[in-house]
């Protein structure tokens, strides 16, 4: 009996145990996206703020200010809460700053201000930085010329003078360094998805060259055999039905002219299809990248717009390729099932990173991407197992007989 009911007992704690880690499970994944935002990080600055105003705790105590321990404790601990709200409302970095001066005069405390003024300069910019420094001067002049200044915050005017100093413009420095990084990344940023932007438009205009190509041939051909047929059924009821296809394909190529963009004056060269795929791996392997390629015969059957879509895919991994991972072998395949067509390029990572940095705008997946989704495709690329990268295009494919 005592063994069935320790057996029982230990079943409990197993399954209790089983069932905490499930949610600590579920619970890591969301601490560790909410670890990296801001507002952790003001929660951190705010935490590493009141554990150092927390060492003079029992000086405040004893002190002549009319707070005991457990007051003093809840004082700092609002002030140091004050700064979770500097990047929160537009006003947020002032009311620490107000805050740490009524400490300053009040309890001579030196420890939010430090905090105080790097966040007005980071988040409100160099003049607010440094109109806050002077404001924080006037203060702790005031506050000195008082009878109630610590001996220990400085007796003479060189030690007082020794100690405010350096804490203000130290902290506002790196205040104003931290914004003009701030700014340097978002400019940064911004110039990525202008880029983006910009190779987005590029490749729509490709696309649209490639539409008007193609598109605009059939529309020709097509009206050039609408009025052969008319021509032979002169005379017969049909004859109409004819010309009015004839007019039909002719209106919709002017309007194909007049709705798509041309690149250039007289319109660019249209996009190969899967016969250029040869001469793109030979061009791959005199860069010393050896390029494979496996097309099924069937995908030659495609439209020439898909076709097209494929090899500028194939296009730009091979560029890719030759940036990031010189020498490696790449191998290209292009299959075609039901109603998709896949194409697939695979390399291995370099053992090594490159010993100078390729030239890269960083747009060239983009520009992929935005060609596949266009024809209503899907688009992957990233790292396999294995420490391969493996980009994948998938488009719907029409049909063979």
């Amino acid at each position: 009996m005592m063994d069935l009911m320790h057996d029982k007992a230990g079943s409990r704690v197993v399954r209790r145990a089983t069932a905490a880690g499930r949610r600590l499970d579920r619970l890591w994944p969301r601490l560790a996206e909410w670890r990296g935002t801001p507002h952790a990080l003001d929660l951190a600055t705010a935490a590493g703020c009141f554990a150092l105003m927390s060492l003079d705790i029992p000086g405040l105590a004893t002190a002549d200010n009319a707070l005991t321990g457990a007051t003093a404790t809840v004082v700092l601990a609002l002030g140091a809460a004050t700064l979770l709200l500097r990047r929160r409302v537009p006003w947020g970095p002032w009311l620490p700053y107000v805050v740490s001066l009524v400490f300053l005069g009040w309890l001579h405390e030196l420890t939010l201000v430090q905090f105080a003024l790097y966040s007005v300069a980071r988040y409100r910019g160099r003049g607010a930085g440094v109109l806050s420094c002077c404001g924080y001067f006037v203060v702790a002049c005031v506050s000195y010329a008082l009878p109630q200044w610590p001996v220990h915050r400085g007796e003479t005017v060189s030690q007082f003078l020794a100690l405010v100093v350096p804490i203000g413009v130290l902290a506002t420095g790196v205040g104003i360094a931290a914004n003009r990084q701030d700014l340097v990344r978002a400019l940064e940023r911004q110039r990525t998805r202008t880029a983006l932007l910009q190779a987005v438009q590029e490749e729509r205009g490709s696309v649209a060259g490639d539409v008007h190509d193609f598109v605009g041939r059939e529309l020709t051909m097509l009206s050039v055999r609408a009025e052969v047929l008319s021509r032979r059924a002169r005379g017969e009821r049909w004859e109409q039905d004819f010309d009015d296809l004839a007019e039909t394909a002719r209106r919709a190529h002017l309007l194909l002219n007049e709705i798509v963009v041309r690149r250039g004056s007289g319109g660019a060269a249209p996009t190969p299809g899967l016969e250029g795929l040869p001469r793109l791996a030979e061009e791959s392997a005199r860069t010393g990248n050896k390029v494979t390629v496996h097309v099924d015969e069937a995908a030659r059957a495609q439209s020439p717009l898909r076709q097209a879509a494929v090899h500028r895919v194939v296009q730009e991994c091979l560029t890719n390729a030759a940036k990031h991972a010189p020498g490696q072998p790449v191998e290209v395949t292009v299959t075609l099932s039901a109603d998709r067509l896949h194409v697939t390029v695979t390399n291995p990572l370099p053992p090594s990173a490159p010993e100078t940095l390729p030239v890269s705008a960083g747009t060239g997946t983009a520009g992929m991407e935005e060609r596949v989704r266009a024809m209503g495709g899907e688009f992957r690329a990233g790292v396999l197992a294995g420490a391969h990268y493996e980009v994948r295009a998938d488009l719907p494919a029409r049909r063979t007989p």
